[in-house]
């Protein structure tokens, strides 16, 4: 097959990219990135030279580079959006155009290639918030109560796929997920920005009284989700995917700082945790999100593979082991100073 990956240079998309390439090899697979400041080539870096692996420069907004980058394909997966929070919050517009705009360009260059699948990767926060006592979990018809610019951008990109779908025929998935967390992260996310500002004595900010509470899934899971979902799922479908772990953003702060203590016992700021600094919190910030996800266990045999402690340890590992390609992140459009200010989850 020839498979498109939007975004397949960020986070989830490098991981899966690398993920198909390496376990699939008799697919072509082409990575669509606009390379971003979350966008990183970098990431990608060890797939270069390999027969079955392209990376292609371009944003999804542009109708004419879609349809021409999109000739011969068999399937589509978009990973690409914006998705930090805080940045949302301070310059919507963009979240707009890629979230809205682009997924909509790229449906309509699938129905003028005849392609075969696309799948819409997409978020939990479309479905609004949860209170801390409340028993639920959102399901695949929960209903859509998006409450900041980044989740009502997905939620309006969800319609747009179904519209699709059942307007034009177009044979879709969509697949709503947790917060991810793994190797090749951008440090403005909650869990490597705790670590990386832990090994280097910065503040680690949390908002509020740190017990919003997010459902955690190691990526490689996710990615093992989305090939079953692609190659199993039934078209017009939503899968939820979450790891059945819910953890208050204060105790995962807590728990990589154990983990950095004990990796780095040199350290001279250690214990980390005396880092920790409560910071306002921030506009509309979500109390929690909680996935069901019966429907995928039940239909694709799918189940997460790693618990939530040893892939913490293997993500801090994995950036303590990877500073040069941190290095060269802060080193670009991303600095400490930024850091600072930049909270997540």
């Amino acid at each position: 097959m020839k498979v498109v990956i939007t975004g397949g240079a960020g986070f989830i998309g490098s991981n899966l990219t690398r993920h198909w390439v390496t376990r699939h090899p008799e697919d072509r697979v082409v990575v669509v990135d606009a390379l971003t400041y979350a966008g990183r080539r970098e990431s990608l870096s060890d797939l270069e030279g390999r027969p079955n692996y392209t990376l292609v420069v371009a944003d999804i907004g542009d109708p004419a580079k879609m349809e021409a980058v999109l000739q011969g394909a068999d399937v589509v997966l978009n990973l690409a959006a914006e998705s930090h929070n805080d940045r949302a919050i301070s310059n919507p517009l963009p979240f707009v155009r890629t979230n809205i705009l682009g997924t909509a360009v790229l449906l309509e260059a699938c129905r003028k290639r005849d392609v075969g699948r696309f799948h819409h990767v997409s978020t939990d926060e479309v479905y609004g918030s949860l209170s801390l006592d409340d028993p639920a979990r959102f399901t695949e018809a929960s209903p859509y109560r998006p409450r900041g610019p980044y989740s009502a951008s997905k939620a309006s990109s969800d319609h747009l796929v179904r519209a699709w779908t059942e307007t034009y025929g177009l044979r879709t998935t969509i697949s709503n997920c947790g917060n991810n967390f793994g190797p090749y992260q951008f440090p403005e996310k909650l869990i490597p920005l705790m670590i990386l500002n832990a090994l280097e004595g910065m503040p680690l900010p949390v908002y509020g009284d740190g017990k919003n509470v997010r459902d955690w899934l190691f990526v490689e899971d996710h990615c093992r989700a989305l090939w079953l979902v692609l190659n199993r799922g039934r078209p017009g479908e939503t899968y939820n995917i979450g790891g059945n772990c819910e953890r208050t953003n204060i105790d995962i702060v807590q728990m990589i700082c154990r983990v950095v203590d004990e990796l780095c016992p040199d350290l001279p700021h250690s214990p980390c945790s005396s880092l920790i600094t409560f910071v306002s919190d921030r506009p509309g910030h979500d109390r929690r999100y909680a996935i069901d996800a019966a429907k995928i266990r039940k239909e694709l045999n799918w189940r997460p593979q790693y618990d939530f402690e040893s892939a913490i340890r293997l993500t801090v590992r994995w950036y303590l082991d990877h500073l040069q390609w941190v290095g060269r992140i802060n080193s670009g459009a991303y600095n400490s100073r930024e850091r600072l200010g930049l909270a997540a989850a």
